[in-house]
């Protein structure tokens, strides 16, 4: 086998890819306090195509060299915004329609792998804080938490390992057919 070079790989630049259909998915960022985990998702949200990130509260917005570092300029292609509460940016994606979904160890959490999506409806996931997690008041408004199943001692992944795992399950569902 060999490795095919970057040129060979037929990807999009960077105005296809704004023209482009996107995943109908948007995945809400709260209070995730490293830019490191801010530019991983950005740059795992470029992959799927993922229509928009919104960063809430103390998470770091672009430009920034930190996130940059990560997302190799996903931040510049993939659609975003900034919202001080997340509560808010929840309560904008339910008006305009779409399934909220907290990532998050709740009573009553679907296990990522009896995800069952429905292939004509928009979602957007809310990932939490790296120590605190998804705030409750925000997993109060969303319609289900979803969970990964973990088999070690650790009671929770890296935030940015999450939300590849999601959205690879939600890319999955309603991309690759």
């Amino acid at each position: 086998m060999r490795k095919l070079k970057i040129t060979e790989m037929g990807r999009m630049n960077a105005g296809e890819f704004r023209a482009s259909e996107k995943m109908p998915l948007v995945v809400v960022l709260d209070d995730v306090r490293s830019m490191y985990n801010v530019g991983s998702v950005f740059r795992t949200a470029d992959a799927f195509r993922v229509e928009a990130i919104y960063l809430c509260g103390i998470t770091a917005q672009p430009p920034h060299a930190e996130i940059h570092k990560t997302a190799l300029g996903a931040e510049e292609t993939v659609a975003w915004r900034y919202f001080k509460e997340t509560t808010d940016a929840v309560a904008e994606l339910k008006a305009r329609g779409y399934r909220v979904c907290a990532i998050e160890q709740c009573e009553g959490s679907t296990a990522l792998q009896d995800l069952q999506l429905e292939v004509s409806a928009r979602y957007a996931i809310v990932l939490g804080n790296e120590v605190k997690g998804v705030k409750q008041e925000v997993v109060d408004q969303c319609a289900a938490c979803l969970e990964i199943p973990q088999f070690g001692t650790k009671h929770s992944l890296n935030v940015s390992t999450a939300a590849g795992m999601v959205i690879w399950e939600f890319a999955k569902q309603m991309l690759i057919q």
